[in-house]
């Protein structure tokens, strides 16, 4: 029987012809309708939609920092107007709802404003329909997303500083960074808004700070200081606190008044140094006249320039090769019998520093 003849020979033997005849299995006995992983692989990619350019911070997906931002921004008022500022002194009490207010309104309207605002290119907000998905990006064709200040994803020409956010999937005009907590692009069109939400929760939350520690040298120093408001006349114990004056008085105990007052100052003094270290370094980059962009690719060009510097050795100083030529000249001069082709074999390199030497010649008998 010869090799061609085997596999049929055994599929007869096995009673497979059935389903050769119904064209489920091939030959070799494998099931004609299964797909291979690397088949299956590739349909789903395939399958899977483009991606949509998302307009602003409102779009989704929402990320996390999103939700952490607004949760922290609530707990903060409600407390700060609901439990702290209530135990101030009258005097004081007025000035404090004023003041952490105005801070709060403000910093309420800006970060709207940031995060509402569509900060791409002008080309692109005239030109792109949002609901149409960004073209995949082939780099078999070209190099780069924007080359001469054309976009291959959003098909316009853009602004000189303009970069296309892989995250909101657009040109930015004057891109400086995409930000999480907005959920959105920080460019020239939402910059200021950006920076005046930063400074003021830096503020705010240095106003909180400070009325916290008045009211924690006040509890330890003379605690009647904080229980100047008209209602506590009518609570006969010292160890009940009213929260939430003077529209919905809570009574409660002492330690949970303090826990909450802890927890709040440590949190607040988080944020302050998260944000002060963040609007110090906007400060930093405006003096400047860098975006957060530009001050990235510095350092990663700084970086890659010292880590070059490091790979490569040394060149020799030109002191150090003139005076080794003069020794070899003057070792030359001082043997005058040695034959030139068994003298000296020296290889210099100006990108190297190594000098190799032959041994020392002998020298022909007198």
């Amino acid at each position: 029987m010869s090799p061609i003849d085997l596999p049929c020979t055994c599929f007869s033997l096995l009673g497979n012809h059935q389903h050769l005849r119904k064209g489920k299995m091939n030959v070799c006995g494998m099931n004609r309708n299964r797909v291979l992983p690397e088949t299956q692989a590739n349909n789903m990619k395939k399958i899977l939609p483009r991606p949509l350019s998302r307009v602003n911070g409102w779009s989704p997906p929402l990320h996390s920092f999103q939700a952490i931002t607004w949760t922290t921004y609530l707990v903060m008022s409600i407390v700060t107007f609901g439990i702290f500022i209530p135990f101030l002194q009258t005097r004081w009490k007025y000035a404090a709802y004023v003041v952490m207010g105005v801070l709060s309104v403000f910093h309420l309207v800006v970060h709207l404003i940031a995060t509402t605002i569509d900060p791409a290119d002008t080309s692109v907000r005239l030109k792109k329909d949002y609901s149409e998905p960004v073209p995949t990006f082939d780099r078999s064709k070209h190099a780069h997303v924007i080359q001469n200040q054309y976009c291959h994803l959003c098909e316009v020409t853009v602004s000189k500083k303009a970069k296309h956010c892989s995250s909101c999937n657009k040109c930015v005009s004057g891109f400086d960074h995409h930000c999480k907590w907005l959920n959105n692009c920080v460019g020239s069109r939402n910059y200021w808004f950006f920076f005046c939400s930063v400074a003021s929760a830096v503020v705010a939350l240095l106003g909180v700070m400070v009325i916290l520690l008045y009211i924690f040298i006040q509890y330890f120093v003379n605690p009647n200081e904080l229980r100047t408001d008209p209602r506590y006349k009518e609570v006969s114990s010292e160890n009940i606190w009213l929260l939430f004056l003077p529209l919905w008085p809570v009574p409660v105990k002492i330690p949970l008044v303090l826990f909450i007052a802890v927890v709040v100052l440590l949190l607040a003094i988080a944020s302050f140094v998260l944000l002060g270290h963040l609007l110090l370094f906007h400060v930093y980059l405006i003096a400047k006249n860098l975006s957060t962009f530009d001050y990235m690719v510095q350092a990663r060009f700084q970086r890659n320039s010292r880590s070059a510097e490091k790979k490569e050795p040394p060149l020799r100083k030109k002191g150090n090769l003139s005076q080794e030529k003069s020794n070899n000249l003057s070792w030359s001069q001082a043997s005058p019998r040695v034959e030139p082709q068994k003298f000296l074999l020296s290889t210099l390199s100006q990108q190297s520093s190594m000098c190799f030497k032959a041994p020392a010649p002998k020298t022909t008998p007198q």
